[in-house]
Order: structure tokens, then sequence, then C-alpha cells
């Protein structure tokens, strides 16, 4: 049986926290916590509630630097503070001529790397286009124009490809030179990801947008985006994509949106 725990008896108070928290029924504490079959998916949650650290997970020894004590009363960002970000994002699509750097992105991808995962799979990947977004954007091209007769923007794409000079911005990433997209085999973990992502991107005084069409071409012919992506795993698909820079523009008020629907039942 191979056991994910390294727990340390002389430190276990046998307060059974750990037991409540465990969602796999995975833990039994009698005289110290004890861990049973090889049920454990590694959420951590054992080892986030101990009072005392006398738990680990064996698969992040040598990450101990990533562990942080903190005071789960004491709420870092306030209501109304939040409230008031969220209110202030928009999307931006007119950017400065300045590239984001590698240091940025470190910061960004933090988000990421905090990021909760169904079943704790922790399999979003990304990928940052640069020197070869143009490259990849003639591949997005080659396998939407199929469905030209269905949206204008992937034929004002078609025109811009042939002509830069026919439109102002490009149809797909305006005045954006980078791009990040996420990869995972499950979508919602790769949306999550990329939100937490986009929004301390904001907090660093960067903006960005979200595009579907480029998504359509894994939604097309994925195999062949991933032909593009060799490092990737093949199994994951491609679930966001956001243009991201430096804003050139700023807003200055909120917009009214519809009303949201609620239904308590």
């Amino acid at each position: 049986m191979v056991f994910k725990l390294k727990i340390d008896e002389e430190l276990c108070t046998a307060c059974k926290l750990c037991q409540q928290v465990c969602i796999r029924d995975n833990i039994v504490v009698e005289d110290f916590a004890v861990e049973m079959e090889s049920n454990c998916f590694e959420c951590g949650h054992c080892m986030a509630i101990c009072k005392t650290g006398a738990i680990t997970l064996k698969s992040f020894e040598g990450h101990e630097n990533r562990i942080t004590d903190y005071n789960s009363r004491d709420i870092p960002v306030d209501y109304d503070d939040l409230l008031q970000f969220l209110k202030q994002r928009r999307s931006i699509r007119w950017f400065k001529n300045k590239k984001v750097d590698k240091e940025t992105f470190d910061k960004i991808f933090e988000g990421a790397y905090y990021s909760p995962s169904a079943q704790n799979a922790q399999d979003v990947e990304f990928v940052v286009l640069d020197e070869r977004l143009d490259e990849f954007m003639q591949l997005v091209y080659d396998i939407i124009k199929v469905q030209e007769g269905e949206f204008f923007r992937i034929r004002e794409f078609g025109d811009y490809l042939k002509d830069p000079s026919t439109k102002e911005f490009h149809p797909l990433l305006w005045s954006g030179k980078q791009l990040i997209l996420t990869f995972s085999t499950d979508k919602t973990s790769a949306v999550i990801a990329n939100t937490r992502m986009e929004l301390l991107a904001y907090s660093l005084g960067l903006g960005g947008f979200y595009s579907l069409f480029i998504l359509k071409a894994d939604e097309i012919d994925h195999d062949r985006v991933m032909e593009f992506f060799p490092d990737i795993d093949s199994s994951k698909h491609m679930y966001s994509s956001f243009i991201i820079g430096y804003p050139k523009v700023r807003f200055r008020r909120t917009v009214p949106h519809s009303d949201i629907n609620v239904n308590y039942m």
C-alpha cells in the first residue's frame, strides 16, 4: 500500500480535525492520526487544518517554502473593496506598445498555482504566445475559416491576414501582442484558473479580453491545434484564450448590466 501522507506521531495531538475534513474518510484518529487505505487524492485539507503541522503531503516534500500560516478569521480583502474591484473590470482591447515581461507573467501565474481543480487533478497548463503568435493565428484561421459564412468576424479575420491595411485593428487580437492559452482535461478547472490570473493581472495594472473565436479552432480540429503544442498532453483541450497587455485607455465609470436571475428553491 502506498501512503501519501507523512504523519508525525509525536506532534499529533489527536484532536481529530484532520479526520473531520477528510472527504475520502481516509484518516482515523485514536492515539494519533493514521492514514487508512490509499484513497487520498492529496487535497491537503488535513495538512491545512492541523494545529501542530503534524501532517504533510509526501508528494510535495521540498516545497516547504510554499507553506504559509495564516489566520482564517482575518480576511485580507473586505467585501466592499473586492466588489469595487470587480465593478471596475472591463474587457481591454487597446494596448500600449509595451509587452508583459516574464517576471510579471510569473506573478500572474501565482493565481493559477493556488487555483482549485476537479478531483484535485492539478492538470491545468498554460502557453504564453509571443514570438509565434502570428504563426498560431494563421493556424487558427486555417481551421475556423470553415465557419466564415456563419460569422462575419471570421471573414474579417481572413481579409486582414491577406491584407492588414483593410482593418485598423486585428479582428481577433485588436492591438494585443501576447496571448495566454489555458489547457486542461476539465473546462471548469481551466476557466477558474484563468479567471484568477485575470484578476491578478488587473491588480498589476494590466488588462485584456477573452476570445471565443480562437477557442473554435480546438472545437473544430483539436488534433491539428495540439500539433502546434507538442509539449502539452494532447488529451487536454484549449479552454481559455486571453489576450493580455498594458491598457492604452482607462474607463471612468461602471455600466449597468441586465438584472441577474436568482432562484431560491
